[in-house]
């Protein structure tokens, strides 16, 4: 039997969808359906979906349009990156800072699973522990 990760892979922090124009999609969501607007991170843009973030933005070069990655939350991405290294798993980014909010600061990682699809590991580290 596999060790577990320091922190399980039990619950999604963030999904996002890639989208051709920025400005059309972010007044969609927030005017259309009227889904609460949380913050902008130069080409991004994020919304509240209960406890749940949506997160639209334009694809990077060598991403197809149209492609959603689920996000999930880990307790420390730094322990989470290095369990998985040991088993095997190869980053397409390793951790490190999105963006500084006024409470905490945002990491993400990113990796692919066996199918070709990428998954991203975030965390959120408070303010007050660094």
């Amino acid at each position: 039997m596999i060790s577990p990760i320091i922190s399980n892979f039990d619950k999604i922090g963030q999904i996002a969808i890639t989208v051709d124009d920025l400005p059309r999609a972010k007044a969609f969501y927030q005017d259309t359906l009227g889904m609460k607007f949380l913050f902008d991170a130069g080409q991004l843009a994020f919304f509240k979906c209960g406890d749940i973030r949506l997160m639209l933005s334009t694809p990077e070069k060598s991403e197809p349009r149209g492609g959603t990655i689920l996000y999930y939350k880990v307790g420390d991405i730094h322990a989470t990156h290095a369990t998985l290294k040991q088993r095997g798993v190869e980053f397409l980014q390793d951790p490190h800072l999105i963006a500084k909010m006024p409470d905490h600061d945002l990491w993400m990682a990113f990796l692919r699973d066996t199918e070709g699809n990428t998954i991203g590991i975030m965390c959120e580290v408070p303010s007050h522990l660094h």
